[in-house]
């Protein structure tokens, strides 16, 4: 009676063993293709980084050279003087008199206000910000061992199920391994059909040239 245990090398490779902590040549390819499905995001966040970046650059210049102060200084001094004893010189003197004046002006601004106040990113900002993308890397590769328990759930409840999934397994794989063994027998029967090449008449001929070959 065929048995299909134990495994041979190039079924192994088709197989997953839910017990492997590695992952396996099977479940690399969907890991590979989740993998690629984190670049477009990746590639968003730098592109955001960078952007982010410039914009704090271009504003840091602007505010160093484009701050500008002003000073304004401005007097005056307003003094009437009627000469005279007369009553109209006296009216005139009570009256114009109260219009003299003096002033002094002084004015300092600048357009500090106006400029902009830009404020960079610290790296614990940048790395919360990659945070969530790490998270999403690790759960891609997590996901692997995740995918691992559907069977063990789906045997849980439908036991059934299960039995004709593993039977389905090993009628597959015994008739893979069939099919190898005819094909090899095939090739084995065409290469013996076929007239010796000139390699094989060297060593008919010579039997010295086997020992340089293996040494």
């Amino acid at each position: 009676k065929r048995t299909l245990l134990p495994l041979r090398r190039a079924e192994i490779s088709d197989v997953i063993f839910p017990c492997r902590l590695a992952i396996q040549s099977p479940e690399r390819k969907n890991m590979v293709l989740e993998l690629l499905e984190c670049i477009p995001p990746l590639l968003l966040f730098l592109l955001i980084c960078s952007l982010d970046h410039v914009l704090f650059t271009m504003l840091s210049i602007i505010q160093q050279h484009s701050y500008t102060q002003y000073s304004f200084y401005s007097s005056y001094h307003l003094s009437v003087h009627v000469m005279g004893k007369s009553l109209m010189a006296r009216l005139l003197r009570s009256t114009i008199g109260a219009l003299n004046a003096s002033s002094t002006t002084q004015l300092e601004t600048s357009n500090i206000a106006c400029l902009p106040r830009p404020r960079g990113m610290t790296r614990e900002q940048y790395v919360r910000s990659c945070l969530p993308l790490v998270a999403l890397v690790l759960l891609c590769l997590v996901q692997v061992y995740t995918y691992r328990l559907r069977r063990v759930i789906a045997a849980f409840y439908f036991p059934k199920r299960e039995k004709s999934r593993v039977l389905y397994l090993y009628n597959k794989l015994l008739q893979q391994r069939l099919s190898f063994i005819r094909r090899q027998q095939k090739r084995i029967a065409q290469r013996a059909s076929q007239p010796p090449g000139l390699g094989t008449l060297l060593l008919q001929w010579c039997p010295c040239l086997r020992r340089c070959i293996r040494r």
